[in-house]
């Protein structure tokens, strides 16, 4: 329960602080002309969408699963984190389709950029300090949608300090030019973390296996839970949210009583369960004539 409303808070955290850096980035770049800063405000405004996405998924995978669901709600929080991917792509796409347009068509800033760079400031500070907490409630809870909005304002940090350079850059020398092409760099970083969100969680939404670290560990944990077990087959895991859906045929003599398999099972599923506390775990127990070296 603890987990959960650690969950909820950061989602509100998230939403609350890109609200506020949205409206002073449209206030800024609106001052100074600056499509740098226009566009750090559209990339935040995906930001808030992604952060709004991200507390329903929060609010929806809490939910036990039910009659409909049997298998729990996890499937919101990738759902979210794809999304979320796809709207930091669509925004890097749109950034670097109106820098181009400003570099080829020409533009003007006015002189005074001072209040872009206090902005730019304020929200280098402001995304440091939310990512980091989103990464930290990420982690203990592992969720998906909370690691992902993380990830998207972990790269507003370095966009953001990359503009402010930037703006820094033009008011000491005057070439205004240095401004869309900054905004074009930002945008390729934007978008390999776009690609980088949505490959993660579409692998997921498609029952895609887990890592092959984390399968490494369960096998290691299978070979190294009790001599009885002769071997293993059929060993598949995936992701759901926070969840882990592992399931194993493990191998024993065929003379072995059902009561003894059975208690060699329970204790690998605690020892599983150890690893990765979130898992719906399902282990068939099947007889094999000969010993044979477990599998690798």
């Amino acid at each position: 329960m603890q987990a959960v409303t650690e969950k909820k808070f950061a989602a509100g955290l998230s939403i609350t602080s890109n609200s506020i850096i949205i409206i002073l980035k449209l206030i800024a770049g609106t001052i100074s002309g600056s499509i740098s800063i226009i566009s750090e405000a559209i990339h935040s405004l995906s930001d808030f969408l992604a952060s709004v996405l991200t507390f329903f998924a929060v609010m929806k995978s809490s939910e036990p699963a039910d009659k409909t669901h049997p298998f729990g709600h996890g499937r919101y929080e990738d759902m979210s984190g794809f999304i979320e991917g796809g709207l930091i792509i669509a925004a890097a796409m749109y950034i670097i389709f109106e820098s181009v347009k400003k570099i080829f068509l020409g533009f003007s800033m006015e002189t005074e950029s001072m209040i872009g760079i206090f902005v730019m400031a304020i929200s280098v500070i402001a995304n440091i300090v939310v990512s980091s907490y989103l990464f930290y409630v990420a982690k203990k809870t592992e969720s998906v949608s909370l690691y992902a909005d993380a990830k998207h304002l972990s790269t507003d940090v370095w966009t953001s300090f990359g503009i402010l350079l930037g703006l820094v850059a033009i008011k000491i020398t005057g070439i205004h030019l240095l401004d869309p092409i900054i905004a074009i760099a930002v945008a390729c970083i934007i978008l390999k973390a776009g690609f980088s969100i949505s490959k993660t969680t579409l692998n997921n939404l498609l029952d895609g296996s887990i890592p092959d670290c984390e399968l490494e560990k369960i096998k290691n944990i299978i070979n190294s839970t009790d001599e009885k077990i002769l071997g293993y087959k059929d060993l598949r895991a995936t992701s759901s949210g926070a969840e882990r859906k592992i399931e194993v045929t493990i191998l024993f003599r065929e003379d072995m009583v059902l009561r003894d398999c059975h208690a060699i099972c329970d204790k690998l599923e605690n020892n599983i369960r150890k690893s990765f506390a979130n898992s719906l775990i399902s282990i068939h127990a099947e007889p094999k004539k000969s010993l044979v070296a477990k599998q690798n």
